[in-house]
């Protein structure tokens, strides 16, 4: 038993009643392209000016978290935001996280798809107040994560909504980027909850107008692209968008609400995923998508639908705070050994949030160590006044 903060701002006991699923190695291929945006460990003997210069970064934990996540068939969305980007982790600390992810995934023996950001965050918005600036730092960083390896991601960045860019150039930037890219890319579509400087992406009044840009967009050269990343939380939005997109051109959900759902598929059309839940529910998401490889839709949705509220609550407004459940449940389930965040970003969301992520991760059956959650759950408790019985 341990003693919680409530959502009303009461204390209740609580029993843990989950049974732990047990990570594993896949039994097969997987039934979707699955690739789980994964956060960064901390070290904060290291760290010297917390909100200011490049994160202390604990390498060890870091990487054996993505080797924890390769080992159950997961692809890696590496450097995105859930990593931080541009919210506590710069560039350089990005470059060189890409660089030592793709050491270790060439030595896994299953080989895992790692596909990295790419945007402009290692120039200030003072200095991109151009296209040409703006194409220019998009290439700098494709080139050096390519160099690595590694497949890219094109990042939504701030620059192009603060220059008020049209349709037109958003159209030269990112023809540029697909044509001249090593390999097929991944397109980024972040809505404005997750980043308010986002708001208007693509030069576009509307979603709609936005959606019909984007599809001309990758049907100029759907070869030259491996898929779109949609997160608007919107699963009416993202059904219809994928059922226009040209054959082969992939969706990878991004919406960490309606994500069972939309993998799934009505029959016709499906999603993939490309999601920073993904590396909270690794287990859960992993097992699932093994069974609707099977055919077993019944053990699909046993497995994941339970998951979707603790998404939900992880995932809850203000969304860009969403990394601090990532990093949370992280530690109490024994893949780092303290609960610090670059900039300090655990501050981000209360001990009550942080309580209610530990009862729905119990109740999916993501405690994998039941008491040695109970043990870190009860000393965060403690560090903010809450005694255990």
């Amino acid at each position: 038993m341990i003693t919680l903060p409530t959502p009303a701002g009461g204390l209740a006991r609580y029993r843990l009643t989950g049974a732990p699923l047990i990570p594993r190695a896949p039994r097969r291929p997987l039934a979707r392209t699955a690739f789980a945006a994964a956060h960064v460990v901390s070290a904060p003997l290291a760290e010297r000016d917390p909100w200011e210069g490049r994160p202390a970064i604990d390498w060890d934990s870091t990487l054996k978290f993505r080797h924890f996540l390769w080992d159950q068939g997961l692809g890696l969305a590496e450097a995105m935001d859930t990593a931080q980007r541009g919210m506590g982790v710069d560039w350089l600390t990005a470059k060189e996280l890409i660089t030592r992810t793709m050491r270790e995934a060439k030595a896994h023996p299953l080989r895992p798809r790692v596909a990295s950001g790419a945007g402009t965050d290692h120039k200030a918005l003072a200095d991109l107040t151009t296209p040409d600036a703006i194409l220019g730092a998009y290439t700098e960083q494709c080139e050096a994560l390519e160099a690595t390896g590694s497949q890219a991601i094109l990042m939504a960045t701030k620059a192009l909504p603060a220059l008020g860019a049209t349709p037109d150039i958003y159209h030269r930037i990112y023809r540029r980027l697909i044509d001249q890219a090593a390999e097929p890319v991944i397109l980024h579509w972040l809505g404005e909850m997750f980043d308010p400087g986002l708001a208007g992406y693509w030069g576009c009044a509307t979603v709609a107008e936005a959606s019909d840009f984007v599809i001309g967009l990758i049907a100029e050269n759907p070869g030259k692209v491996d898929g779109i990343k949609i997160s608007l939380l919107d699963q009416a939005h993202e059904e219809a968008f994928r059922a226009r997109l040209p054959p082969g051109v992939r969706l990878y959900t991004g919406d960490d609400f309606n994500y069972a759902r939309l993998i799934e598929g009505d029959g016709t059309h499906h999603s993939h995923a490309l999601l920073g839940i993904f590396a909270a529910i690794a287990p859960a998401a992993a097992q699932a998508l093994e069974a609707l490889a099977e055919g077993d839709h019944a053990e699909y949705h046993r497995l994941l639908t339970p998951t979707e509220p603790l998404s939900r609550e992880i995932f809850r407004a203000p969304t860009r705070y969403y990394k601090a459940g990532i990093a949370f449940l992280a530690w109490v389930n024994g893949h780092q050994p303290g609960f610090i965040m670059p900039a300090g970003f655990q501050s981000s969301r209360s001990i009550a949030h942080f309580a209610e992520v530990f009862r729905l991760a119990d109740q999916a059956g993501l405690l994998a160590q039941p008491d040695l959650a109970t043990e870190r759950m009860a000393l965060l408790c403690r560090l903010h006044g809450i005694e255990q019985g």
